[in-house]
């Protein structure tokens, strides 16, 4: 799947698209893998009329062939379904040098209304809420031009199916791929057996950092960068206006008991306490209590952690503290790559060790 960061990207460049008169382009979506490979299914590549990609489908795959082939299906119309293994495209598979299988579905964007999904899932992830798609793309076995279906807890969002029985067959096959977030699922429905792709869609994940520490602000980047929506609090207004902080961040001017009603929180988010100042660290750390958040850290020395841990203020209160993997971080800019980088385990459910330790997948479920 794509990353936040890819997600967001991805969005702005189809709702270009979607408001061009004739526009010209073709979208590759990684359909199926097997094995060890570079991405997984529900990942996208765009390609434009002029060759330009946007999210290169990176890490060692055939994109120079996938754009060749995107190239074509825009100008015969045609969708294709390419398929990368050791019967077709074996050149390019080696080339990969992963050892795994891969099949990737490529249609044309030649109509404004190819790219109709696009408004609705934007608004669906604006809303903070998971939501599904899929993508109906073969029947019989014969590949067709895809539809897709966009629906999160408030029932169907978007529906160029135009089946219902289909509609409510695709919805009743998502619960297997929760843990997967993405798949293809194949099954005989009353227009044939048909081939879906069913994904988990997450809203980008939303950080909010208080303090203006150097750690704090060696934070701000490095969490725009893997897009998230990121604010900064603090109860002093100068420090929120501070001549170095990213262009476009989110500020907010708010001590502990303000801090609820001035943030929106939710369990696509996480929280990370620097301030420097113990007392104030404890107070903002109580006013996330009841927060539905998927993590809060506070920054501080094991002496500092311990007088938290022994508050009965705090007691309760799951903190990762001293926040961060153990990476030997000194510098602000390294603590704040520890921070994020233990943020992104606990929201992929991973321990953070080490890539050769582990025997299962290395890309997240």
């Amino acid at each position: 799947m794509n990353s936040a960061h890819e997600l967001t990207t991805l969005i702005a460049a189809l709702r270009d698209l979607h408001r061009e008169t004739t526009p010209k382009a073709a979208l590759a979506t990684l359909t199926r893998t097997r094995g060890s490979t570079f991405r997984r299914p529900g990942t996208r590549m765009l390609v434009l009329g002029n060759g330009q990609v946007v999210c290169e489908l990176s890490g060692g795959c055939p994109q120079r062939d996938i754009v060749a082939r995107a190239l074509e299906v825009m100008g015969s119309g045609e969708t294709r379904l390419v398929g990368y293994n050791a019967e077709s495209g074996l050149d390019v598979l080696i080339e990969m040098g992963c050892g795994g299988e891969l099949e990737i579905l490529i249609e044309p964007l030649l109509s404004i209304h190819d790219t109709d999904f696009i408004d609705t899932l934007s608004r669906c992830l604006d809303e903070r809420r998971m939501l599904h798609m899929a993508t109906l793309f073969g029947v019989n076995g014969k590949t067709v031009l895809p539809r897709r279906l966009v629906w999160n807890g408030n029932g169907v969002a978007y529906d160029a199916i135009g089946d219902a029985l289909l509609v409510q067959a695709i919805i009743a096959h998502t619960p297997g791929l929760a843990l997967r977030r993405a798949g293809t699922v194949r099954f005989p429905s009353a227009q044939g057996t048909v081939d879906v792709l069913v994904e988990a869609i997450a809203p980008p994940h939303a950080l909010v950092v208080i303090g203006s520490s150097a750690a704090a602000r060696a934070l701000l980047p490095l969490a725009s960068a893997l897009g998230w929506r990121t604010t900064l609090v603090d109860h002093d207004p100068a420090r929120l206006r501070a001549s170095d902080l990213p262009a476009g961040l989110h500020t907010a001017c708010a001590t502990p008991p303000q801090l609820m009603d001035a943030v929106a929180l939710d369990a696509h988010s996480s929280v990370v306490v620097m301030t420097h100042n113990l007392e104030q660290d404890m107070a903002y750390l109580g006013a996330l209590r009841n927060a539905p958040v998927a993590y809060i850290g506070a920054l501080g020395s094991r002496e500092r952690v311990a007088r938290m841990r022994n508050s009965p203020a705090l007691d309760g209160l799951h903190v990762h503290a001293p926040a961060g993997l153990d990476i030997g971080s000194e510098t602000p800019e390294e603590i704040a790559l520890a921070i994020a980088a233990e943020i992104m385990a606990v929201v992929n459910d991973r321990n953070g060790g080490h890539l050769r330790d582990n025997d299962g997948a290395i890309h997240s479920s």
